[in-house]
């Protein structure tokens, strides 16, 4: 197992490059945790080397916590790294924040905390924790010791990322990045700027929720041709491995299969080389080339006067076609249309042409949009 040293101000540690990250346990048919396989998987992965178990208050709707304190409780204290999160959308005082902590530990069945992050950072949650006294409250906890690392992680644009990290002297960030998603949340702008602040980097979604791990026809070819034994997974954690600024790469395993090939793929860890980062950019290529439209989501067009969610039916239209899934892309049309946000709704007013900086038609798309998500 490869591992990477995450310095801090006055104690290093020493983590696996891979992390276990415990939001998608498998599950039983009934979608509780499948607790015998979900345990075993744990104890294949701490055998091989994996020391860093991150997990949240909402996971598994509020399972995950309490499972993982049981399966935890046979090992030393001292032979992994633990993280969790405080919902900062659950919270409104210090006081509240302690209450919520005090039951992590108790479901944890631990005394202390290794690496806590406010959870899901974006502008309305970070406007609403500067000003609770939170941020203060965890800052007394890692004085005493109930908290080692204060982080946060993170799912907005850059410029609230930026805002966020030059806020305070933070420990470590969390944040999703892979080879497709550079140019949105904090991306390639959010690496470089905590890397010259010194701040490690844990990376979430390193194969984008399970959509780099099957690819479509076109770019799965390119990977193979390439290499036929590996994974497109592998290829997609090994990108997020190959910088250096990265100290941890958490994935959210499922399968008993992909705890075995994530475990190949850091055991050793090889990282890109030229050919190979020119291989990965030509998969983007090909899965790029399969967009819909070339909407930015920049929210020039918003509000809409009919209520249509313009970017977020596109951003569903096009990671659909992007990444075949045909599935998802109906489930997610369908919440779209219960909220009252759907494409469906357009009035072809034409106001959202006339600001749209990328020139797109966008009530002849909203049309497509439509056409091709109720066909599904």
């Amino acid at each position: 197992m490869q591992y990477r040293t995450m310095r801090f101000q006055k104690t290093e540690d020493r983590v696996s490059l891979l992390g276990f990250g415990c939001m998608r346990f498998p599950k039983t048919e009934s979608g509780a945790i499948d607790r015998e396989r979900a345990g075993k998987m744990l104890d294949t992965a701490l055998k091989a080397g994996v020391n860093y178990i991150d997990t949240a208050y909402p996971y598994h709707d509020g399972e995950s916590e309490p499972f993982l304190g049981r399966i935890l409780a046979k090992y030393a204290r001292d032979s992994y790294y633990l993280a969790t999160k405080l919902p900062v959308w659950l919270v409104n005082t210090a006081k509240e924040a302690q209450a919520v902590f005090d039951g992590q530990l108790d479901r944890l069945q631990v005394s202390y905390v290794d690496y806590y992050l406010f959870h899901a950072l974006n502008r309305e949650r970070w406007e609403k924790l500067k000003g609770s006294g939170i941020i203060e409250w965890a800052e007394q906890l890692k004085q005493e010791g109930k908290i080692r690392h204060l982080g946060f992680s993170f799912h907005d644009d850059y410029e609230v990322f930026r805002e966020i990290i030059t806020y305070r002297q933070w420990d470590f960030c969390q944040i999703q990045y892979n080879y497709m998603d550079r140019d949105i949340q904090a991306g390639d702008r959010g690496y470089e700027l905590a890397r010259k602040m010194g701040i490690p980097m844990i990376v979430m979604e390193p194969v984008k929720g399970g959509m780099l791990s099957g690819l479509p026809k076109e770019a799965q070819a390119i990977l193979e041709e390439a290499d036929p034994e590996r994974s497109p997974a592998s290829w997609a954690l090994r990108w997020v491995g190959s910088h250096p600024g990265v100290k941890l790469v958490l994935s959210g395993m499922s399968s008993e299969e992909q705890l075995e090939d994530n475990i190949r793929t850091f055991s050793p860890f090889v990282p890109l080389g030229t050919q190979e980062e020119e291989v990965i950019g030509q998969a983007a290529k090909a899965i790029r080339a399969r967009l819909k439209n070339s909407c930015t989501a920049c929210r020039y067009c918003m509000p809409c006067p009919a209520g249509v969610d313009i970017p977020g039916n596109f951003a569903i239209w096009n990671e659909g076609a992007m990444y075949d899934i045909e599935e998802k892309a109906r489930k997610a049309f369908k919440e779209k249309q219960e909220a009252g946000a759907d494409a469906g709704l357009c009035i072809q007013c034409g106001k959202c042409e006339k600001v749209c900086p990328q020139g797109i038609g966008i009530r002849k798309d909203l049309a497509d949009v439509v056409k091709d998500l109720s066909a599904l």
